[in-house]
């Protein structure tokens, strides 16, 4: 057993006094880290209540339930930032992929406490493809908004779609890791070139 809390503590205070160091986007990246964490560990809780009021199991909640909670506990800071803010398109990527990174890296942690460490190349893989996933899901999100603001389309069917496309990839690579064999080496992959096709994305979208 492990006391997540604890693991937040830890890891939250020591980037929190660094907020008072940085400037910019520096701070505004340190920030949103630590509202990755914080809102990974709210999903857990959610999560971990629907497993055990509804009886779904360890596998089916990590596959039908995790991704619904997760994606839509990472959105909603985000999207306080956009509705309250109105931030520029750079500093809304930049405070997805810091949402990103903040939760991959709580839920890496507590994996690692959990499962433990025996396979160094495969924990480096698992490590690398959740960050990447993370990261690519809720950035997907922030390239949901943008579109909505630049080309005036609804925002309600943006956000909808967007937080939709989030769940449905995130689902995937749920589904597709915890099988062992070559079906997990393509959940590995799926998220490396999701990020390739999402910069190119984003790349665009800036020079229109």
């Amino acid at each position: 057993m492990i006391f997540s809390e604890n693991i937040l503590i830890c890891m939250a205070l020591p980037l929190l006094l660094t907020v008072f160091f940085v400037r910019d986007s520096a701070r505004q990246l340190v920030i949103n880290f630590i509202i990755g964490m914080a809102v990974c560990l709210l999903g857990a809780y959610v999560s971990g209540f629907i497993d055990v009021a509804f009886g779904y199991g360890t596998e089916d909640t990590a596959i039908f339930i995790s991704p619904v909670v997760e994606e839509t506990m990472k959105f909603l800071p985000l999207l306080f930032y956009f509705l309250m803010f109105a931030p520029e398109d750079d500093r809304l990527f930049s405070a997805a992929v810091g949402v990103g990174a903040g939760f991959a890296s709580y839920e890496n942690v507590c994996s690692m406490i959990t499962s433990g460490t025996e396979s160094l190349s495969l924990l480096l893989i698992r490590g690398l493809a959740v960050g990447v996933m993370h990261i690519v899901s809720v950035s997907a999100l922030a390239l949901g908004l943008m579109i909505a603001r630049h080309y005036k389309v609804s925002g309600l069917s943006s956000i909808l779609g967007a937080l939709s496309v989030s769940m449905l990839f995130h689902g995937i690579y749920n589904l597709l890791a915890s099988e062992p064999g070559i079906t997990s080496w393509i959940g590995f992959c799926l998220p490396i070139i999701t990020a390739l096709i999402l910069l190119r994305a984003y790349k665009r979208l800036r020079t229109q």
